[in-house]
């Protein structure tokens, strides 16, 4: 039995059957951890396997009953069942163990994974953490970034109050935002995914003052939306696409505290805000 690690699983049940010296089809393997690339090369994760040649065990059978022709004795053959039965019982413990190993092995890796560099993040009196959690995501997104295609010469980041502001620019800014902003979007998420769940942060990114922009161009369109709402107490935007739906939210339900905001969804797929009173009514 042997734990063996390598970039791919292929290379893993190599290196072990060289390990073990026996040949891959009489190895048995439990994968404890698949291989994964990551995201451009971040996070990357090699494959990890417990392995054990089957082969031993048939050889070992093979010589106990060539023993047993050779010796026909009561006496030996009760030496040789009383080997078999000690050796199927350390077997059984060895692969418990082993199942034991392997999960600890697992939830070591997942908790790992998801576990937070300072469990105090989330206390008021230390700024000084967050400033170096700021410092931390900055250096990671720019190695993240030296591996992609986008000339970026500005990543930026502050962390406060559980939110990571994130400032990036460059040449390429405008093609990381694309177009509609569909690359913003889907950066976005990415980032989101990982600072929640690493670091438990919500972002806001901000590409080149797109983000800026947009939410201006928002502010002035939603002028007459707000305007309806107050004299009839309900109105809605028109359709909107990617990040402008969430910014109409955001500022509509700031304006509007005490009103039902939410975003709904027509029956082609398309998304706007509706503005309208509580349903105050017990009966519904």
């Amino acid at each position: 039995m042997t734990k063996v690690e390598a970039p791919t699983l292929e290379e893993a049940y190599k290196k072990a059957s060289l390990t073990l010296e026996c040949s891959i089809s009489e190895l048995q393997c439990e994968v404890v951890q698949h291989p994964s690339k990551g995201i451009l090369g971040f996070l990357k994760k090699n494959a990890i396997i417990v392995a054990t040649c089957k082969g031993i065990k048939v050889k070992e059978k093979i010589q106990q009953k060539e023993v047993k022709k050779e010796v026909p004795s009561v006496a030996t053959t009760e030496v040789h069942v009383a080997d078999e039965i000690m050796a199927t019982v350390k077997e059984s413990n060895t692969s418990a163990e082993v199942t034991k190993e392997t999960k600890l092995h697992k939830d070591t890796i997942v908790d790992s994974f998801f576990e937070t560099d300072n469990k105090s993040l989330q206390s008021e009196e230390s700024p000084v953490v967050y400033d170096e959690l700021a410092l931390k995501i900055e250096n990671e997104l720019k190695e993240l970034f030296s591996h992609s295609c986008f000339e970026i010469d500005v990543i930026e980041v502050d962390v406060r109050d559980n939110m990571a502001l994130i400032f990036i620019d460059g040449d390429d800014a405008a093609l990381l935002i694309g177009k509609e902003g569909y690359r913003y979007n889907a950066l976005s998420y990415m980032l989101f995914n990982w600072l929640h769940s690493k670091y438990e942060l919500f972002i806001k990114l901000e590409i080149a003052e797109f983000l800026t922009t947009q939410q201006e161009m928002i502010k002035s369109y939603i002028k007459p939306v707000i305007e309806q709402a107050e004299e009839t107490g309900r109105a809605k935007t028109r359709f909107l696409d990617g990040i402008l739906v969430q910014i109409a939210l955001e500022q509509l339900r700031e304006r509007f505290p005490d009103k039902y905001v939410a975003v709904k969804t027509s029956r082609d797929g398309k998304k706007f805000v509706v503005i309208n009173e509580f349903n105050t009514n017990p009966n519904g």
